[in-house]
């Protein structure tokens, strides 16, 4: 027996006595597995049969297909933000990694506008949009965690009613007034469309259990818990900066831009005045405002930064 063999059957044996568990069992069941096949590990034919037409009209896979891509990688974004949030004593560098992989996913959905606006066809994509009517992309809980994990609450308040908003706040209160309530409730009477009751009837509770989850570890509030060496560290501070441009001006102005391409000046399927609610310079969705000068707040999603 080789001695790299040996360590390693000793690093096996340690391993499954730590867990109470027989190591000469799980080696005997090493005999009878299958090897990996690439497909079972990727699970692609669980993945390739979630594509569900509601029309005979082809480009209506282009855009089913598109849009679950963007929810695989809000999922990767999650998944890196927990390892931010979550972390003990997280230095510069660590912080600093997670969040250029974050920005590098959004880089990849500003970049992927191209697919739907260059690669559907207009006539196809009017017919079929009408089938998905009241359902809207503003229905992405993934995203609306990510805004939450990404900063303090208050920072994603309808800008009309920030002062009466604090700390002290109901969730629940907070949860009305959060900026895309905008998309689907008129403030004067309380109602609210059939793509917004829609959308809290399946995630509310989940979307204020993780208010609740990242009211301490949200990644602003994270940040500002560092020692104060690491809040001055030059990456890291660069990299904040970046990830809050990518997400609130860049990735937001290619998707306003890909949606103008098809729906001119008509709303969105989910009934929202979509130019308004997507345009950086009405909200002004801004993670970490401390990090930006007050002549960039001014121009946020107006100037080039």
């Amino acid at each position: 027996m080789s001695e790299k063999r040996e360590e390693l059957l000793k690093a096996i044996d340690a391993k499954y006595k730590a867990m109470g568990q027989d190591p000469d069992v799980h080696l005997s069941g090493l005999l009878h597995a299958e090897p990996m096949k690439y497909w079972d590990f990727i699970q692609v034919d669980a993945l390739l049969g979630l594509q569900t037409q509601r029309t005979q009209l082809p480009d209506e896979m282009v855009f089913i297909m598109y849009h679950q891509i963007n929810e695989l990688l809000f999922k990767m974004i999650l998944w890196e933000m927990g390892q931010i949030s979550h972390a003990a004593d997280i230095e510069p560098a660590k912080f600093t990694m997670h969040l250029m992989r974050i920005s590098r996913y959004f880089d990849v959905l500003s970049d992927s506008f191209d697919v739907m606006g260059e690669g559907m066809e207009l006539d196809q994509y009017m017919k079929f949009r009408d089938t998905l009517t009241p359902a809207s992309g503003f229905q992405s809980a993934q995203y609306r965690i990510i805004e939450i994990a990404s900063t303090e609450l208050i920072n994603l308040i309808d800008a009309r009613f920030r002062e009466t908003i604090d700390r002290n706040t109901p969730y629940e209160h907070a949860f009305e007034h959060m900026y895309w309530q905008a998309a689907g409730k008129d403030y004067e009477t309380g109602k609210k469309s059939k793509l917004m009751t829609n959308f809290e009837e399946k995630y509310k509770k989940k979307l204020i259990d993780h208010m609740m989850e990242y009211n301490e570890v949200n990644l602003w509030t994270k940040f500002k818990s560092l020692p104060q060496e690491y809040q001055e560290n030059t990456e890291l501070k660069k990299a904040m900066r970046h990830y809050d441009h990518t997400v609130n001006i860049s990735w937001t102005i290619h998707h306003l831009e890909a949606a103008k391409k098809y729906l001119g000046d008509a709303p969105a399927t989910g009934g929202s005045d979509w130019t308004k609610y997507m345009h950086p310079k009405y909200q002004k969705r801004i993670f970490f405002p401390s990090l930006w000068s007050q002549e960039e707040l001014e121009g946020w999603g107006v100037t080039n930064l």
